[in-house]
């Protein structure tokens, strides 16, 4: 595997790329979860490159950014060890060089939810993941359909600017019983980690209740009394939304979300869940 560190290293890697090329971008401290998009963009092409950068601007001034696990010598490994050909691992700098001033901005599907949550985010997803496949130019590009509503903005930021790259989601990748893997699972204590499975296990009975017919509102509050009892602090959000555009979706139709974000002990962990309800045609 092939590790680059600037720009012009990266340009001198990609010309010598003459194969269909996927992308991974990463912040790194990866889990299976990562692994298996690298393992689906082996599948569909004959190049995968990864990118390993935790970016500054996708973090608000009370989050993570400082205490964000880093640990690039086994990330470089798990990466050659499952395929990848070609890693990227820009500094800061590099990124975001003086004088930098430009953000993106996709409005619409990422007002909701995590952007209510966490304002400035999804700016700084979008700029990020803007700036990756300009540089890298893949063919494809892999993300985690866990950040589903990342995915949802990262698709409509490609579509919108014209870059010219397909944008693969990929199951979400779960622990035996049912927890998302995750990089922030680390911050866990053992008791929280017993209890954080409350988080599934929330959203599949809102799912079975909602599919049999339950009214959605209700069955939203009992997801959330439930997160409550199992000893999350702080709900920001459990809804049932259109799967295309994030809206709330109060009857049940066609291709929807269950989506989910809550605290535990001083960790923010989100899921979501696929719902689809076929309409009859009469």
């Amino acid at each position: 595997m092939q590790i680059v560190r600037s720009g012009e290293e990266l340009a001198l890697a990609r010309a010598a790329v003459t194969k269909t090329l996927a992308l991974v971008p990463t912040m790194g401290a990866l889990h299976a979860g990562h692994m298996a998009l690298v393992g689906e963009a082996k599948r569909r092409t004959s190049c995968v490159a990864a990118s390993l950068f935790v970016n500054p601007t996708q973090f608000g001034p009370n989050e993570d950014f400082a205490r964000y696990p880093r640990r690039e010598a086994e990330d470089s490994r798990m990466l050659e060890e499952g395929g990848c050909e070609l890693l990227w691992i820009p500094s800061v700098t590099d990124m975001y060089p003086d004088g930098f001033s430009t953000s993106i901005r996709v409005a619409g599907v990422s007002d909701r939810w995590e952007g209510e949550a966490r304002p400035g985010h999804f700016e700084g997803v979008a700029t990020v993941v803007a700036k990756l496949l300009i540089s890298v130019r893949p063919d494809i590009a892999f993300f985690g359909e866990k950040d589903f509503q990342q995915l949802a903005v990262i698709r409509q930021m490609t579509l919108d600017l014209n870059i010219p790259v397909e944008i693969a989601g990929v199951a979400t990748v779960r622990e035996p019983d049912g927890l998302a893997l995750s990089s922030r699972n680390s911050y866990l204590s053992a008791d929280e980690r017993r209890r954080a499975v409350a988080l599934p296990e929330a959203l599949q009975e809102a799912r079975k209740s909602i599919l049999e017919g339950a009214a959605v509102v209700p069955a939203l509050e009992i997801a959330r009394q439930s997160l409550a009892k199992a000893g999350f602090s702080k709900v920001d959000y459990v809804a049932l939304v259109d799967a295309t555009t994030l809206e709330p979706v109060d009857e049940p139709r066609g291709e929807m979300r269950l989506i989910a974000a809550a605290i535990i002990g001083t960790t923010r962990l989100i899921d979501n869940l696929a719902v689809s309800v076929v309409v009859e045609r009469r």
